[in-house]
């Protein structure tokens, strides 16, 4: 198991990841069918949201893209165009697919302000990874730490309400769904998941 830090430098010198497959931008009801079938066979999923930044004192914004990784793709959830809303109720609350990301509890309290929902089976991995003595317990310093590569931070504070999300935008957010369930196979291996 690694030690409970990587340095800056350490993390830096690691090789640059990104997610190399199907990446479904979900915004027609058929597209949203096609996710919900591949997501309901799965028993984890990589789960993340994105919002839109805010520059101003006082501005908030509210999640505007879900991220869902699947072992066949990742799905991004556009909330704005088209409603997702039932769908990813359905996911959240569903018992049998572990939903795996890092930093949930804010995640989900921001989604709970745009639609109703029960969760269930969530795992937040910077919870576990503290439960071991970790004291780095982000994302990016997970994967260093524990799947040897680095996720590149460029586009996180791009406009994620943009109807045409640019290249970069889904690369960057595939990647982070897709780090966060392959994360959760790592730890699971490692005994680190009761």
């Amino acid at each position: 198991m690694p030690s409970g830090t990587i340095s800056r430098e350490a993390l830096a010198a690691l090789p640059i990841q990104r997610y190399q497959g199907t990446v479904s931008l979900v915004a027609t009801p058929a597209t949203l069918a096609q996710a919900m079938a591949d997501i309901r066979q799965e028993g984890v999923v990589g789960f993340d949201t994105e919002t839109r930044p805010a520059f101003r004192k006082g501005e908030r914004h509210l999640p505007c893209l879900v991220q869902i990784a699947t072992a066949a793709a990742v799905y991004l959830f556009q909330l704005q165009r088209v409603d997702c809303s039932d769908a990813l109720a359905e996911i959240l609350a569903a018992p049998d697919i572990v939903k795996a990301g890092v930093a949930l509890g804010h995640d989900l309290r921001q989604l709970k302000q745009l639609f109703p929902f029960e969760a269930a089976s969530v795992l937040d991995l910077g919870l576990v990874a503290r439960r071991h003595g970790l004291e780095q317990t982000g994302l990016r310093n997970l994967a260093g730490l524990y799947l040897a590569f680095r996720i590149p931070k460029g586009t996180r504070t791009s406009n994620w309400a943009v109807p045409n999300l640019s290249a970069a935008q889904i690369s960057y957010a595939a990647t982070d769904a897709w780090a966060s369930r392959e994360l959760y196979l790592c730890f699971q291996r490692l005994g680190m998941i009761d």
